[in-house]
């Protein structure tokens, strides 16, 4: 390649020192071969950078922590976001300004000192932008909606190489499809969102020995019968779970079959754990705690992990559901490929129409079904077909919809992104991608092509 890029921070091509690093990411499943990275040290970075793939007809693929790759960015000109570190709190307005680079593990150690809080996922690991950009699905989302509700203006990076910023005053339109349209019109390097006055939360980790079919069905069955029951400041998950016998494992998780329901309620009266105590849980970690603490309490990987990730939104579960999720864990089933299987409850405040309208939505669904199967090196093949059997041992459920930041490898494509949206929000998004790139320059993600395009029109 030999148009130059002039720059502030670094230019990589393959071959080169840290070529590789700046590249890879959390999810190691998908690997990336660029044309060139840019690893930018401002918006002018990223501006030049978009600016260049223009000029050349490369795609442009953006990654902060690679926690939701997707797509290989193969010939891509790659945006490294990591080096956008800015981070400023206004204690006042109870508001944050956060570059792209940041984590929410850093966002929460650093507004915590004033007494305030951003609504933030699962894991601390994971990076703001793309969290935010996808919806962002919290957990405290039956309390406050989806992570976007709060987000008070973007600055974006869009195909015509300008820097916007982009609010429910200023070009409107592109707001509304930033938030849950992911890097579909552009790229984002700063975002204001709104903070909560919180400091502490109660909530943990019961978890339940699920060896035998029928204790576990009973554990299941009255979850969901407790979850009818819950207000809205209260949400929870359950995750279903056969280890392998693997000395990486606590010595007490190897070789076994267990459930493990979170809570996380904005509150601290501990009485409505009592129905889940009375099932007998072998640990329970619930507790008054920080709000700091709360991404702890999925214990998600920090670590680069090779998984192959799924995801669909379900309706109510009856009994049925409950034996074929149980038969999914059951240690008498044939070895092989162990999934994850993870249902979050949905309702509450995400039913409820945001403030400032985004692309996002659970189309009314109960549970939001999170996939996680293993894949090894050699055993990818392996693990797209334990998804494939798991999902489709619950398509009665299935109601055929998704959320867009839990979009990973067939998924990615355009006829699946559709699922992620109302048929109305998804020819919106797609009239405005025509608007905004009707080159489809982003293109490196969970693809919505531009309206007139044959994958878009379909």
């Amino acid at each position: 390649m030999s148009e130059k890029i002039d720059i502030h921070g670094r230019t990589l091509y393959p071959g080169d020192p840290g070529f590789e690093e700046a590249c890879s990411g959390w999810l190691l499943t998908v690997e990336h071969r660029p044309a060139v990275i840019v690893v930018a040290a401002d918006a002018a970075d990223v501006v030049a950078a978009v600016r260049f793939a223009a000029r050349t007809g490369r795609p442009v693929a953006v990654q902060s922590t690679g926690h939701g790759k997707s797509v290989p960015a193969d010939g891509a000109v790659f945006i490294a976001t990591s080096e956008l570190r800015e981070l400023r709190v206004d204690a006042a307005a109870r508001t944050a300004r956060i570059g792209a680079g940041l984590r929410w593990g850093e966002v929460l150690a650093e507004t915590a000192e004033h007494g305030l809080v951003p609504l933030c996922g699962s894991s601390g690991e994971v990076g703001v932008m793309g969290f935010l950009t996808g919806g962002g699905l919290p957990l405290a989302a039956r309390t406050y909606g989806f992570a976007a509700d709060h987000v008070r203006s973007l600055d974006l990076v869009t195909a015509d190489g300008r820097l916007r910023t982009v609010s429910p005053d200023r070009e409107p339109d592109l707001f509304w499809a930033v938030r849950g349209g992911k890097s579909n019109f552009g790229v984002v390097v700063a975002a204001e969102i709104e903070l909560l006055p919180l400091r502490t939360i109660y909530g943990g980790t019961l978890t339940y020995g699920a060896e035998d079919p029928a204790r576990a069905a009973h554990v299941l069955r009255s979850y969901l019968a407790w979850t009818k029951d819950q207000p809205d400041e209260m949400s929870s998950s359950v995750t279903l779970m056969r280890l392998p016998d693997v000395p990486q494992l606590p010595e007490e998780f190897r070789g076994r079959s267990l459930m493990q329901i979170r809570v996380v309620l904005m509150g601290d009266d501990a009485s409505a754990v009592e129905p889940l105590r009375a099932l007998g849980p072998e640990r329970d970690t619930c507790a008054a705690m920080p709000y700091t603490e709360i991404t702890g309490i999925h214990q998600d990987p920090k670590n680069p992990v090779s998984a192959h990730l799924r995801s669909a939104l379900l309706h109510e579960l009856d009994d049925e559901a409950v034996a074929e999720l149980v038969s999914l864990i059951d240690p008498a089933a044939p070895g092989g490929t162990f999934p994850g299987i993870e249902l979050r409850q949905l309702g509450g405040a995400l039913n409820r129409a945001p403030g400032r309208p985004h692309a996002v939505s659970t189309q009314g669904a109960a549970f939001h079904l999170w996939l996680r199967v293993p894949a090894p090196a050699g055993h990818a093949a392996a693990a797209r077909e334990t998804a494939d059997e798991v999902l489709e041992r619950l398509r009665p459920w299935d109601t055929g919809a998704m959320l867009p930041g839990f979009l990973f490898d067939p998924d990615a494509a355009p006829d699946r992104v559709r699922r992620a949206y109302t048929e109305a929000d998804h020819r919106r998004l797609a009239a405005l991608k025509a608007v905004h790139d009707p080159n489809d320059l982003f293109r490196i993600n969970h693809h919505i092509p531009p309206l007139g395009d044959d994958a878009a029109s379909k």
